[in-house]
């Protein structure tokens, strides 16, 4: 056999969850305005979306990430 991979993480901290619960806000606003045809609302969907891509890695520095020191992993 051969040896196993090591287990990248997937992605349960406190700086991932925080990136995809605004992109999703941000997806949530432009998918809205697109229906009601209010183009630059829209636009404020997308730049929503480029906030959460954003502040993943910003969270992550700040030691919000995985391995990060303000990380609290939960038990199962």
């Amino acid at each position: 056999m051969s040896n196993p991979i090591a287990d990248p993480g997937h992605g349960h901290s406190p700086a991932a969850w925080t990136a995809v619960v605004i992109m999703l806000l941000g997806l949530a606003v432009g998918t809205t305005a697109f229906f009601l045809d209010i183009p630059v609302v829209v636009w404020v969907g997308v730049a929503i979306i480029v906030v959460g891509m954003i502040m993943g890695p910003v969270l992550s520095k700040a030691g919000y990430g995985v391995n990060g020191p303000k990380y609290q992993p939960k038990e199962h």
